[in-house]
């Protein structure tokens, strides 16, 4: 099984982030990868369009405000891999600051584990510099 992880840090609080982040269909508020989320089965599941017009379907597999974090596997989409799943977590960072996490685990499907992951790190690394960027 293959991983990959990034981090990033806010200069605001980590429940400024997570209002940004924490609901499940808000990607397209922070995520300029994607143009459109759609809701399904009450919120459990998100049928995320892209700007270049891909779909993937996405479900939550857990989910804790308080600790302002959740997890989620893709359930269809045109990644190389199979049993994706990812979490995002925010955390306070000193008096007046975030961390955030994203990380993922998931098995290359045609393609190497330094691929995959090389992949998913670009995803994770310009999605949290494009969430930074609103703050």
């Amino acid at each position: 099984m293959a991983k990959a992880s990034a981090s990033v840090r806010v200069a605001v609080s980590a429940d400024q982030v997570w209002e940004l982040v924490g609901g499940f269909n808000s990607l397209p508020d922070w995520l300029p990868l994607i143009a459109k989320s759609e809701p399904d089965e009450g919120g459990r599941v998100r049928h995320l369009t892209t700007q270049d017009g891909a779909r993937i379907s996405e479900r939550l597999m857990a989910f804790d405000d308080r600790a302002r974090t959740y997890s989620y596997s893709i359930t269809q989409g045109p990644f190389p891999v199979t049993d994706y799943l990812a979490t995002l977590k925010v955390s306070a960072d000193g008096e007046h600051g975030a961390l955030v996490e994203w990380s993922g685990t998931f098995t290359p499907v045609g393609i190497s584990d330094a691929e995959a992951e090389t992949l998913f790190l670009g995803v994770y690394e310009g999605g949290l510099e494009a969430l930074k960027g609103n703050f």
